[in-house]
């Protein structure tokens, strides 16, 4: 798998796990919990976008 794929794979399970602490933490009304995961989807989108400018790259 190449490095760029690698990228893509972590940012999207980064951006899943974000979404569920988020969630149970409005669930719990644990505010620094639902920031956790807002942050936790904040660097998946990053890592996904790192990833898709090196596929770009190596094309």
């Amino acid at each position: 798998m190449s490095s760029g794929k690698k990228d893509k794979v972590k940012g999207t399970a980064n951006k899943a796990a974000g979404k569920v602490k988020e969630a149970a933490g409005k669930a719990t009304g644990s505010t620094k919990t639902e920031v956790k995961g807002k942050a936790q989807q904040a660097k998946g989108e990053l890592q996904k976008g790192k990833g898709e400018a090196k596929e770009k790259l190596t094309k």
